[in-house]
């Protein structure tokens, strides 16, 4: 297995890791998301979505992406350190980072064999859903954990009295 930071790769180099594994006849599950604040609830997610495939890459918002997303104050976590929490998981096998709000065109670069979102999308609503169904993947929606989110969790401690 590559060191944690090997797992860390850029888009074009992830193109030709998904490529590859799927002409080897591996299937290449994607998913996309802040992961700000790491909990359980994402690494059971994650767990699952693995498990959907032989291979799994997580597209984490940059920075500017999450600040436009959750707004002020966010991401808490740099995008460096999101995505080294993220290749310390067993079942994260690639990790890109990506720039852009919306995580379509990485979606149209990598054409996964799965995408996969947590429950609280809509199937409809999955970004880059049509090209994975046009290219002959599937969609895939995971339960949430309840009661566990990033800003659940921000709320929380906010709440908490100075000590």
């Amino acid at each position: 297995m590559p060191p944690p930071r090997a797992k860390i790769v850029p888009r074009d180099e992830l193109v030709v890791l998904c490529r590859r594994l799927r002409d080897e006849g591996h299937t290449f599950v994607f998913t996309n998301g802040c992961f700000d604040l790491l909990h359980r609830g994402h690494v059971e997610y994650l767990q699952e979505a693995r498990a959907l495939g032989d291979c799994l890459a997580v597209g984490l918002n940059d920075d500017s992406g999450v600040r436009a997303l959750k707004g002020p104050g966010r991401p808490l976590i740099p995008q460096a350190d999101r995505a080294a929490l993220l290749t310390a998981l067993e079942c994260v096998s690639y990790v890109c980072i990506f720039p852009e709000e919306s995580v379509e065109s990485l979606v149209a670069d990598l054409i996964p064999d799965v995408l996969v979102k947590g429950g609280d999308y809509a199937p409809q609503d999955i970004v880059g859903r049509e090209i994975v169904i046009d290219h002959g993947g599937r969609v895939c929606t995971l339960p949430l954990w309840q009661g566990l989110s990033s800003s659940e969790l921000i709320h929380r401690i906010r709440a908490l009295p100075d000590e």
